[in-house]
């Protein structure tokens, strides 16, 4: 299979979004391009970051280069289900009732600070996460495609929030952090306009159409025999850690295949390399380790890398 010209021109426009994307966040290529690289695999991310560093920046700029439908949903301890999924409203004169769509009902959505909010509202945003609907009296209402959640949680701040369950940390395919910019990178921030102004002029580079048509491209992209079994040694080696607790899940597996498929079809190939895995593993793993000893994103990330050169990566670097 090669990649069509058709979906080289889409690929084009996805990196002009980057671009776009990047002028706006100073300094995050690498965390640009991984979120990309997970909503091209059809998946979930998680920002774990301190206030201010730009997370809210950087998904409203993507929507708006998408022109996708954006509901940015600020989780709070009182928010209940009906508050993000909609509500039944009796119609005049008539004994029925009519489903009002909540903010869930959108392309992309911003769950800012997921963790502030109760187990059952968690619940809600589980089924809508890892089944694409969600249940109201009961009836099931299907979310529009594609269907992407961009959730953030603050790693300090504890008072008030409701740890996410692992099953739910698992429907994230990626765990990203922008942390904070560099000295150079910083000034660069405060000697460019308004943030928010240039947002108000940027131009759709991308319909959803064409991004759910790259989707559906990414499970033919080919991986050779040996590159699944390097993946799923990866995954064996942290089942077997004795620093580990909770290892890789054969879902978190498949979600690592079906990012590194996407990783190389956004640089243009229609094939895997070792490289394609190692760029998304540790964004992959960050959030599915559980480790006995308690690891704060930054010594958990250099735990990674380390379980990471363990495993041998395949020589061989070519396509069938």
């Amino acid at each position: 299979m090669s990649l069509s010209e058709q979906h080289q021109q889409s690929i084009h426009k996805l990196h002009q979004l980057m671009d776009t994307v990047n002028q706006i966040v100073i300094g995050k290529q690498d965390v640009t391009k991984l979120t990309i690289t997970a909503m091209l695999a059809g998946g979930h991310v998680l920002f774990e970051d301190i206030p201010g560093v730009g997370k809210t920046l950087l998904v409203k700029t993507i929507a708006k280069t998408l022109n996708a439908q954006f509901s940015r949903i600020q989780f709070t301890p009182d928010l209940v289900p009906s508050d993000i999924i909609g509500f039944s409203i009796p119609l005049s004169e008539k004994a029925q009732f009519e489903f009002r769509k909540g903010p869930i009902f959108s392309s992309l959505i911003l769950a800012d600070e997921i963790n502030r909010t109760s187990p059952r509202t968690q619940a809600a945003m589980l089924e809508a996460m890892s089944e694409g609907h969600v249940t109201m009296d009961g009836k099931t209402y299907s979310l529009p495609k594609p269907f992407f959640v961009l959730a953030t949680q603050n790693p300090i701040e504890h008072e008030g929030t409701y740890p996410l369950p692992e099953a739910q940390l698992d429907r994230f395919l990626m765990q990203l952090s922008l942390g904070y910019p560099t000295l150079e990178q910083e000034v660069q921030m405060l000697s460019n306009p308004n943030q928010n102004e240039a947002l108000s002029r940027i131009e759709p580079l991308l319909d959803l159409d064409e991004l759910q048509e790259l989707k559906q491209l990414v499970p033919t992209i080919y991986v050779q025999p040996d590159l699944l079994t390097y993946i799923v040694k990866l995954g064996d080696s942290t089942r077997t850690n004795p620093l580990i607790r909770l290892g890789v899940s054969p879902r978190g597996n498949q979600y690592c295949l079906a990012a590194a498929r996407a990783h190389a079809l956004l640089d243009m190939r229609d094939y895997v390399i070792p490289d394609d895995i190692l760029a998304v593993l540790p964004a992959v793993y960050q959030h599915r380790l559980l480790f006995k000893d308690y690891l704060s994103s930054k010594q958990k990330a250099v735990a990674i890398r380390a379980l990471i050169q363990q495993v041998p990566v395949p020589v061989k670097r070519g396509h069938k």
